[in-house]
């Protein structure tokens, strides 16, 4: 069927909701993947034919349901296993880089200095003390990375 310029104006048969529906649902099986199997050598590519779908859908798909890329996403949850580690204190940077399953120390440092505020080995120096004594799961909470795009909301003041 043609619209009034000659434009198609029905690619598939599949309406559009359903089809929203069923991307939204590859979508939610890409991040539980991402969330399990950070560790593991992912790509957009891999990601994507997993969920059957382009590599180019994935991540626009991906960016417009939860606000960031399927490698920012992949990133930010190394970065934040990373910082759990390295509070253990117990591995060196280098040994946290490849056990989060980064294969570059440097992309590792500058993703981690980006989304945390210090480098790594600062990190590693500053967070053990400080979460002293504290739950894992509140340590986690209250050193969760901020992205840049949350970094701009001012925190509130404790007074």
């Amino acid at each position: 069927m043609s619209g009034p310029h000659g434009t198609i104006v029905h690619v598939t048969s599949t309406p559009a909701s359903t089809s929203h529906l069923a991307d939204l649902a590859r979508l939610r099986r890409v991040r539980d993947r991402i969330d399990r199997e950070y560790a593991r050598p992912l790509d957009v590519q891999a990601l994507a034919r997993g969920a059957n779908m382009s590599a180019g859908h994935l991540s626009r798909r991906f960016r417009q349901a939860y606000g960031e890329s399927p490698y920012a996403y992949l990133m930010t949850r190394r970065i934040e296993r990373a910082m759990a580690l390295l509070r253990r204190g117990d591995l060196t940077v280098t040994e946290v880089c490849f056990t989060v399953g980064c294969s570059s120390l440097g992309t590792f440092s500058t993703r981690f200095t980006e989304l945390v505020g210090v480098p790594p080995s600062v990190y590693r120096r500053q967070a053990a003390p400080a979460t002293a004594g504290m739950p894992p799961c509140v340590a986690k909470q209250v050193t969760r990375p901020v992205r840049n795009r949350e970094a701009q909301v001012s925190a509130p003041q404790l007074v």
